[in-house]
This record gives structure tokens, C-alpha cells and sequence, in this order.
């Protein structure tokens, strides 16, 4: 006969096993505390390194911490449906969490607790509670508002009374201000095209063709258009400006051409200036020289910039009202010596990121400073490292070839040394164009969702509309709320105070319109 299994081996292997799991749970808590550090120093971290690869660190961080702790959360359950239990002494299978957000409203539920004592039938007394908060969701609600307007008719002079018909932000329309400023935000802020939005109201029991929403939507846009110009007379007033340009699908005869959004962007926060930061968006079919003539005709100030030649008309002394100061971007030189070192694992492109990087971390220590202690600091700290990064690559292009990678990456550099250095001689001068990219990086992903722009009209609306939203999200303004209290209100308001409504002067209404409503 088999002898019977000893049940004391039973515990000791249950034993162990525990053990191990203990330890694996402690390690992965310990990788995940370490990628959480990591990943909130990459995004503390805006210039240099960040900018390119940290980049892609993060995203890949994300991932790898997304299954961490989802692989952590999979073998909890599993122990605990296994009727396993944490010993004492043992970590918490599962980090401890912060508080859910203080600001949401709280529903009580409170468990029926027994009448009397389970043990002896005694009468009960409350010695206190444990409260287990769980975030959910009450999902979208939709309603109609009936406006009644009731008509009274004078018994002496049989005058009929009735007050006038209420505004609605599109005549003839049936959308309310709410409404609008969610299509709206959810297709320019989200890259949510109008389609995908007429499939998930319909799922939600409210059918709005994709007709109706494109028409709500191009005379919401013309509405809100004034708005958009009073933005760019504000973004144009700035002493220095961020331009850069996007490639745009444009749908024509059956196929696609490649139109462009550019935007100009005015930040003064850099160093320290009280100006409202704001975003301008302009459209076009190509990416001629003349649009960027036309967009700033009437600017004369510092443009940051990559190197398109489309901009040197601009730079010209004999322009007028004057002459744009070119400020390169060391972003753009930065990026072309980081992809050799990357890929081609050239020593000398990585010696050149080291030396850049230098520059950068110099720089860091004065962002968001007055121009005057800006430019202090970098005349006595970082001009050095320029000088000593200039001397090094003029040795580094004499021993090279002019077909060699990095020798056109140096020479992208050096024929623009003027634009580069320009920074030295002026506080108000960024080192880096990332302003403007940061800006356009919504149409990146924007692309990929509603792959093309259908016509010039849809993409000048497309400018009008993310010039708003991207303004707003400058000014740490909700875009949703902003552009519902705007529709409601602007019919009303006097055009000379259309500045009112601008994101940095705008105050938020006492309630909620739906409250109000």
C-alpha cells in the first residue's frame, strides 16, 4: 500500500510557497516604486535629454509599469480565490493608495449590522465604523429643456403679452451650450471625429446624425470666430514668438494632398513675463513662403524657429514694419546628433550630445526667471560652454568629410551659429522652439484618428477651434466649461467686451449651466 502523505509536508510546502510569493511581491513593489520615481523625474525634466530620448523612456516605463502592476493585481486575486491569507508580518499585497478626490460628492451606504449580540442575544452598542470608498461613475445623462413662453392677453385693451424667444447659441437649432462645447471639445480637444460621436450617442439612446453635428459644429466655430481674432491680435503683440508647422491630410478629388496648420505661440513664462501665454493656428493647402508672410505681416519681433526656409524672407533688414530676429532652435540640433548617437552609434555624435547637454543643464537653472537674471546668468555661466561647444565642433568639421553624417549635422549648426547663439545677448530668448511643438502635438495624434481634413473650410475651422481650446489648456482653463459659459452668453454681450471672454479674463459662472438651466 502507498504510505499516506505526511500532512506536516503539506504545511512546509505551503510554507515556502508563501515565502516565495512574499518575496516576489516585495521585489515587485520595489520595482514599481522605482519606475513611478523614474518616470516622475522624466516628466520634471522638459529640456535636453527629455526631449527626445526620455520621450521615449516614458512611454515605455508606462507599459512596463501598466503590466507590473496588473501581473501584481492578477496573482492577489488568484491567491485570494484560493482561500489564501496574508500572514502576519507580510507586506500588503496590493500599494497603498492615496484618497479619492476630495471635491466629488459622497453617497452613504451603510451595511444592515445585526440587531442584538450573534453570540449571546445582548443588546448592541456602536463603538464606531470602517468606511471602504470605492470611485464610481454615474454614466452621461441627457434631458430636454422646455422653455415655455406663456402668452397673456389685457382684458381692456385685448393687448397680447409675451415675453421674446430665448437665445439659442445656433438659430434654429437644438442644441444646447452644454452640448455644443462637448462635440466641440471632444472632436478639436480629444480627436474625436463627429462619426465615432453620432455611434456613441446612439448607444446612449440619443441619434444625432453626423449631418446634424457638422452643422452644429461649423456655426458653433463662426460664432466663437471673434474670439479667434482677438487671440491673435494678443498672440502678435508679443516681443518674441514660437512658429513651427504640421502636416494635414487634405481630402481633394478622390485622394489626399498634404496641407499644413501652423501655429505661433506667445509664452512669456520662461522668463517671467506677465502676458497671458496664448496659441494661433492658421491653415493652408501648402507650405509656401507666403503663408508665413501673410500670418505675420504685421509683426516685428524674436521668431523661434527651426531652420525652414520659408522664413528667411522674414529676417531680411529691409522688411517692413521691420525685420523678425531669427532665434534658432537647439532642439532641432540637439535631435539630428542624438539620432547618430543613437542609431549609428557614432562616438563623436555622442560627444556632441554630451557637450549639448551641458548647454541645457546650464540653462535649466534659470527657466521661468526674469530676462535680466536669464541673461546675467547665462553671460557668466553658460556662454562658455558655448564658446568651448563652438571650438570643438569647428575642430570636429575640419577632420571630416562633407558626406559624413554628423559633419551635416554640425554644418545645420554652424551656418546659423548667429540665430544659435542669440540667446546670449538676450533674456527674453528660449533655447528651444518646444513651445510651438508642444502646441501642434495634438494634431499628431489628431491625424491618426480622423485621418484627414475634408475641405479648406474644415480645416480653417480646425484652426479656429484649436486655437481656443489649446489657449485654454495654456491658461489651466477647462475648454468643455469655457466654451458651454461662452456659447451661452456671447449673443448677448456687447462686442467691445468680447475680451471678457478671452481664457485668461474669463470667470467661471457661480453654477453649473445645467444647474441654472
Amino acid at each position: 500500500m502507498t504510505a499516506a502523505p505526511d500532512p506536516a509536508d503539506d504545511v512546509e510546502a505551503l510554507r515556502v510557497a508563501l515565502a516565495a510569493e512574499r518575496e516576489a511581491r516585495i521585489a515587485a513593489e520595489a520595482m514599481i516604486a522605482h519606475l513611478k520615481l523614474v518616470i516622475a523625474k522624466l516628466r520634471h525634466d522638459k529640456f535636453g535629454a527629455s526631449s527626445e530620448r526620455g520621450r521615449k523612456l516614458i512611454d515605455q516605463l508606462e507599459l512596463e509599469l501598466g503590466d507590473l502592476v496588473a501581473t501584481m493585481a492578477e496573482e492577489a486575486t488568484r491567491t485570494e480565490g484560493q482561500g489564501g491569507e496574508r500572514q502576519p508580518g507580510a507586506p500588503p499585497r496590493k500599494p497603498v493608495r492615496g484618497p479619492l478626490p476630495a471635491h466629488l460628492p459622497r453617497e452613504r451606504v451603510v451595511v444592515p449590522s445585526p440587531s442584538a449580540c450573534p453570540c449571546c442575544g445582548g443588546k448592541l452598542s456602536k463603538l464606531g465604523e470602517d468606511v471602504t470608498e470605492t470611485l464610481e461613475v454615474v454614466p452621461r445623462s441627457w434631458k430636454v429643456v422646455q422653455t415655455v413662453r406663456e402668452r397673456f392677453s389685457c382684458r381692456a385693451c385685448e393687448t397680447i403679452t409675451q415675453p421674446p424667444a430665448p437665445f439659442h447659441p445656433i438659430a434654429r437649432g437644438r442644441a444646447g451650450p452644454n452640448l455644443l462645447a462637448m462635440v466641440l471639445e471632444a472632436k478639436y480637444g480629444q480627436h474625436l471625429p463627429l462619426n465615432r460621436q453620432s455611434e456613441t450617442y446612439s448607444q446612449e439612446g440619443v441619434e444625432l446624425s453626423v449631418s446634424t453635428l457638422a452643422d452644429w459644429v461649423s456655426t458653433a466655430a463662426a460664432v466663437l470666430s471673434p474670439l479667434h481674432a482677438l487671440i491673435g491680435a494678443h498672440v502678435l503683440a508679443a516681443e518674441r514668438l514660437h512658429g513651427d508647422d504640421t502636416t494635414v491630410p487634405l481630402l481633394a478629388r478622390g485622394k489626399t494632398v498634404t496641407a499644413r496648420l501652423w501655429t505661433y505661440v506667445r509664452d512669456d513664462r520662461p522668463f517671467a513675463g506677465p502676458a497671458p501665454p496664448a496659441a494661433l493656428f492658421h491653415f493652408s493647402r501648402d507650405r509656401t513662403a507666403e503663408h508665413p508672410r501673410r500670418h505675420l505681416a504685421s509683426y516685428a519681433g524674436i521668431l523661434q524657429a527651426d531652420a525652414y526656409a520659408g522664413f528667411g524672407e522674414l529676417y531680411r533688414p529691409d522688411r517692413k514694419p521691420g525685420p523678425i530676429t531669427e532665434a534658432a532652435c537647439w532642439a532641432h540640433f540637439r535631435r539630428k546628433a542624438f539620432e547618430l548617437a543613437e542609431v549609428a552609434r557614432a562616438p563623436l555624435a555622442a560627444e556632441a550630445v554630451r557637450r549639448i547637454d551641458r548647454v541645457f543643464e546650464a540653462e535649466r537653472e534659470v527657466n521661468g526667471r526674469p530676462a535680466a537674471e536669464r541673461l546675467a546668468h547665462r553671460t557668466a555661466v553658460v556662454a562658455p560652454l558655448v564658446a568651448d561647444l563652438h571650438a570643438w565642433m569647428l575642430e570636429t568639421r575640419g577632420r571630416l568629410s562633407r558626406h559624413n553624417d554628423l559633419a551635416k549635422a554640425l554644418d545645420y549648426a554652424l551656418k546659423r551659429w548667429e540665430a544659435f547663439t542669440g540667446f546670449l545677448g538676450d533674456g527674453r530668448v528660449c533655447l528651444t522652439n518646444n513651445a510651438a511643438e508642444r502646441a501642434l502635438r495634438g494634431i499628431a495624434l489628431g491625424r491618426k484618428a480622423w485621418l484627414f481634413a475634408g475641405s479648406d473650410r474644415g480645416g480653417e475651422r480646425a484652426a479656429v477651434m484649436i486655437s481656443l481650446i489649446t489657449t485654454a489648456k495654456l491658461n489651466d482653463i477647462d475648454p468643455r466649461a469655457w466654451l458651454a459659459d461662452v456659447l451661452a452668453r456671447i449673443a448677448n454681450h456687447p462686442a467691445s467686451k468680447l475680451d471678457e471672454f478671452l481664457p485668461w479674463n474669463w470667470k467661471p459662472p457661480a453654477m453649473p449651466l445645467s444647474a441654472a438651466a
